[in-house]
């Protein structure tokens, strides 16, 4: 789920960059990407996966 919201954040980034849409000062295309890049290791990283059981009967 993370790797697609990063996915986003990539494609939005890259359309700010490409259309040469002026925004303001905090929306600009490098601070999606690296919005994007923040979700993308935290999908790396495991977070968001889900409930791991650890304790499992027999």
């Amino acid at each position: 789920m993370l790797a697609i919201v990063s996915a986003i954040l990539f494609f939005i980034a890259f359309l700010i960059n490409a259309a040469d849409i002026s925004t303001n000062d905090t929306f600009t295309s490098t601070n999606v990407m690296l919005i994007g890049l923040t979700v993308l290791a935290l999908h790396l990283a495991g977070v968001g996966s889900g409930w791991n059981v650890r304790g499992r009967r027999r």
